[in-house]
């Protein structure tokens, strides 16, 4: 038998490949009990809630994203640099991950707890916030003018991940987040 942490393990990443499936069924803990092949008590002994399975699964999509943003900061002096490398890597996770994808859009969560999408909500204020401070290091850098907008710009950065995202999950995956990176770049980061 497998140790507890591993089995949590196999549990979410069951449910990340099952949120892979462009026709965006409704992940139901029978679909992921038969999947696993284990009853779904055997579920229920790992997590209490099937609103826990996907509290796990965002808090692997904020440690994956918010660990990138940290090592960003941590070697990036550029503020500018940041604000595009946080952009970017966000981007490409969702690529690298299409089940995460739909959660980080809302659309695997919509029929789940409210508690859930305010999870999500929080974690683009968060890169809200982080992008914010970048490109007020790139003001102090003299990179922007000393007059910027650095909210509005950071809001129109996590609008276009939205967007870009949205695209992603409705193009059932084919329209990758960085397809049009290296034109879109200059624009949103002038």
């Amino acid at each position: 038998m497998s140790p507890p942490g591993d089995r949590k393990l196999q549990i979410l990443q069951a449910i990340a490949a099952l949120l892979e499936n462009p026709a965006g069924e409704k992940i139901t803990t029978a679909a992921l009990a038969a999947r696993l092949e284990v009853s779904e008590a055997a579920l229920y002994r790992h997590f209490p809630s099937k609103a826990r399975m996907f509290e796990g699964l965002i808090e692997f999509i904020e440690s994956a994203i918010f660990s990138v943003v940290g090592q960003i900061v941590a070697d990036e002096p550029s503020g500018m640099k940041q604000a595009e490398l946080m952009l970017a890597a966000s981007l490409r996770f969702a690529g690298k991950n299409r089940g995460l994808a739909r959660v980080m859009v809302g659309d695997a969560l919509v029929h789940e707890h409210p508690r859930l999408q305010a999870r999500i909500t929080q974690l683009f204020e968060r890169l809200e916030a982080s992008l914010k401070q970048s490109l007020k290091i790139a003001v102090a850098q003299n990179a922007l003018p000393a007059e910027h907008d650095c909210a509005a710009h950071a809001d129109l950065l996590v609008c276009h991940l939205h967007g870009r995202l949205q695209r992603f999950v409705k193009s059932g995956f084919q329209d990758d987040p960085l397809a049009r990176w290296a034109a879109q770049k200059p624009l949103l980061l002038a």
